[in-house]
């Protein structure tokens, strides 16, 4: 392993992945947001140069929630969980959730 002196960064290993995992937070919200901006439906969205960007970003923000827990920030059981409370809360306020085939 590398050591933070060997990167030449002031950066603990805390705020690394705090720091890197916003950033990467970010891009993935500019991304979202220049589809957002560009389309009106998925179908349309699905076609663009963008979409190769969103999965990018999406890796990248996957691969920092599991650094998250690897460095045991938190426990993919509690997280699994919380998506479920968000998935409830989204059948009352948005129309993403089908509840015919959830």
């Amino acid at each position: 392993m590398v050591s933070n002196q060997e990167l030449d960064t002031p950066l603990n290993n805390f705020q690394q992945l705090m720091g890197i995992t916003a950033e990467e937070c970010a891009e993935l919200t500019q991304v979202c947001m220049k589809l957002m901006r560009k389309y009106d439906s998925l179908d349309n969205a699905r076609k663009d140069k963008y979409i190769k960007q969103l999965v990018e970003e999406a890796g990248d923000v996957l691969c920092m929630l599991e650094l998250m827990s690897e460095h045991k920030l938190f426990d993919w059981q509690d997280i699994y969980a919380r998506a479920d409370v968000k998935r409830e809360k989204l059948k009352t306020w948005s129309t993403l959730i089908d509840d015919e085939k959830a």
